[in-house]
């Protein structure tokens, strides 16, 4: 009996064991398929650049958006290996940070100072940097000439970069970021300078490239061009990490702060009066127009389930329902602008 009782207590340790290497194995597959912050805070001096910051971040469009001062830049930074934490640790899909021989061969960085060495060419410059990786120069001169074509400047390639425009700058060193074919790209205000068109080509360039599997960090305070693009959304304030997730599951998160939504009907005057008592209805006000009805409300989807109600019952026509702020922009202004 006592034998048999050693050989369960075996075969349950053996299965504990295999459980505890089933989570090791599948946790090193999370960190090597990911950017991992873990308790990562950085000062200079007493002046905090980011505090407390723990994410994972996977592949895809990730926007990081913030006022000046918010902590995007020394987030960027620290994933690059250019700022080393105060405390906590960075991987880069496995990588610490502070292997740049290892980190630099698969991440691609734009920054947002326009500054460039003097004469060269927009290949020269690209090339320049391919060298650097250690490629052959055969091999740089191709990977240049790709680069190149998917930021559109391959006419202008053999042209000074000194006689750039200010648009033309900022493609360039998108393409210098890419050239190298690396996993994960850090752009800082990679839309800025660039016209209408090239704005848009270089966005659907940036969701092929998430389409691939490419891990994309972007700082940019275009708004509603973040809104649009990105798959996933980090709000910093103060070095603090504020919110984060995709737009509408950080909006869904800000319980405190009403949903505002604009309905146009026949009768606004007659929907606010069926519609204030609600517990959930914060406020209800008309129009400017005297057409529509603004209202504010604690739970969007019983609000929804109430006009369903006062469709049904025929009293009212109802032409248009919106919500007005169902956007990165009042995410941002009410997790951000509201504390500035």
């Amino acid at each position: 009996m006592s034998e048999t009782k050693s050989k369960l207590v075996e075969v349950d340790q053996s299965e504990i064991r295999n459980s505890k290497s089933a989570i090791r194995n599948s946790n090193a597959e999370i960190r090597n398929s990911t950017i991992v912050f873990d308790d990562v805070s950085k000062f200079y001096g007493e002046i905090l650049g980011v505090n407390r910051v723990n994410l994972q971040i996977a592949p895809g469009i990730t926007s990081l958006v913030g006022p000046n001062g918010a902590g995007k830049s020394t987030l960027m930074n620290l994933m690059t290996g250019l700022l080393r934490p105060t405390r906590g640790r960075i991987t880069i899909l496995g990588i610490p940070t502070d292997q740049p021989e290892r980190l630099f061969k698969l991440l691609g960085y734009c920054t947002q100072f326009d500054s460039f060495p003097r004469g060269l060419t927009g290949r020269e410059f690209i090339n320049s940097f391919l060298l650097v990786h250690g490629y052959e120069k055969k091999k740089a001169a191709q990977l240049a000439t790709v680069a190149l074509e998917r930021v559109s400047l391959l006419e202008a390639a053999d042209r000074k970069v000194g006689a750039y425009s200010k648009g033309m700058r900022q493609r360039i060193r998108l393409a210098q970021a890419i050239a190298h074919q690396p996993a994960v790209m850090i752009l800082d205000e990679p839309l800025n300078g660039l016209d209408p068109m090239v704005r848009a080509e270089t966005i659907a360039l940036f969701r092929k490239l998430a389409a691939d599997g490419l891990h994309l960090i972007i700082s940019s305070h275009i708004l509603h061009e973040v809104d649009m693009m990105s798959d996933r959304v980090i709000l910093l304030n103060n070095g603090y990490v504020v919110a984060e997730g995709n737009v509408h599951g950080v909006r869904d998160e800000m319980q405190e702060h009403p949903m505002q939504i604009l309905i146009r009907c026949d009768n606004p005057a007659k929907l606010a009066a069926r519609v204030f008592d609600k517990d959930h209805v914060v406020e209800a006000r008309l129009h400017d127009d005297r057409m529509g009805l603004f209202v504010r409300t604690r739970d969007a989807d019983r609000f929804y389930l109430l006009l369903n109600e006062v469709v049904a019952e025929g009293e009212i026509n109802i032409e248009s329902i919106a919500p007005v702020d169902d956007d990165l922009s009042a995410v941002y202004q009410y997790l951000i602008g509201s504390e500035g």
